[in-house]
């Protein structure tokens, strides 16, 4: 049955022995558009177990609808008071009441963008995301550090380190908590690992999935530009395979997070288990979160045979293949406290 407009579900026949002018009372206020705003669009927030009125009472303070007890009335006799979601919600301004309580049932909640970009490491991601409200850091890093929910989500590993993603996510307030965003941030990393692998006969290199991304964030941190990165990588490799260490400076910096401008001499003697001017082959792991392309370039390096590479002082580098061939890029291009010694 339809009154002005409003449709009844079967049960509200009940209401039928109402007074007309009570039905005619609530169905105008449903087709009404609600009050005029200078705003074209409100954002709203609506808390879970909130109850009708109190949504009624929100959504008027807002200026999304009159305050009127009629909306409560709207809700229960249209069968939908009992069904509407928390979250937050974009409404266009002079909607009518009836339209936002079918908004409201179906959770059209506002998505906002939320983005990671290639090579944020898990305390700039705790960051991000304690600065626009979406979780409370020290219960991110409880379960960053959390073995059982790292075993729950696939991650062999002492952290999260490596396994969050760089993306753009789209999260609702009201609907996530901490550990379904760094569920959903996890889940996408095993996606895009799995499709890499699948669509390649690579890992000639019989790395397993955390060296790869170990390796990965290190080619992230070193080079910025797309052609470089399996450059990067096959000189990584290279080293590995010949047994040399790694001298990769951005893992000296991560086992000093109070490191400010060019790395001393003493820094990169310091023993840590990040060093890999001091220690031999891959650090315990990563260093940051690689993207995609980072970790192509390990699972495809580019084949080459070289072992060294310098900045060139432009975001990019030279490659060599002997440390004399390197030795003289260094002259070139930086300080002779750069040389890398194999």
């Amino acid at each position: 049955m339809t009154i002005l407009g409003l449709r009844l579900p079967v049960f509200s026949l009940f209401f039928l022995g109402l007074p007309l002018l009570w039905l005619l009372w609530i169905g105008v206020y449903a087709i009404n558009p609600g009050p005029p705003s200078p705003d074209n669009k409100i954002d709203v927030m609506i808390p879970a177990r909130t109850s009708i009125s109190e949504i009624g009472h929100i959504l008027a303070d807002k200026k999304v609808i009159r305050d009127d007890r009629r909306f409560s009335m709207l809700a229960m006799l249209t069968g939908a008071a009992k069904k509407l979601r928390a979250g937050e919600y974009r409404f266009e301004t002079g909607k009518r009441p009836l339209r936002i309580i079918e908004l409201l049932k179906k959770g059209k909640v506002l998505y906002r963008p939320v983005t990671m970009p290639e090579g944020t490491d898990m305390s700039k991601v705790a960051n991000i995301l304690e600065a626009e409200g979406w979780i409370d850091r020290s219960r991110f890093f409880s379960l960053a550090y959390d073995p059982e929910f790292l075993r729950e989500m696939g991650v062999e590993a002492d952290s999260l380190e490596g396994y969050l993603f760089p993306d753009t996510y789209y999260l609702s307030r009201g609907q996530l908590n901490a550990k379904e965003i760094i569920r959903m941030m996890v889940t996408r990393h095993f996606q895009i690992y799995s499709k890499l692998i699948g669509n390649t006969n690579a890992n000639r290199h019989s790395l397993t999935h955390h060296e790869i991304i170990t390796l990965a964030a290190i080619v992230e941190k070193e080079t910025g530009l797309p052609h470089e990165r399996p450059l990067v990588a096959s000189v990584f490799l290279n080293r590995l395979g010949k047994g040399m260490r790694l001298q990769a400076d951005p893992t000296v910096r991560y086992g000093h997070s109070d490191i400010t401008g060019p790395l001393r001499q003493s820094e990169l003697k310091n023993l840590t288990l990040y060093n890999t001017y001091v220690i031999k082959g891959l650090p315990p792991g990563p260093i940051t979160n690689p993207g995609e392309a980072a970790m192509q370039a390990v699972i495809s390096p580019a084949e080459t045979d070289y072992l060294y590479f310098v900045s060139k002082n432009d975001n990019s580098h030279h490659f060599s293949r002997t440390l004399e061939e390197h030795n003289r890029a260094v002259a070139r291009y930086r300080e002779s406290k750069q040389v890398i010694i194999p």
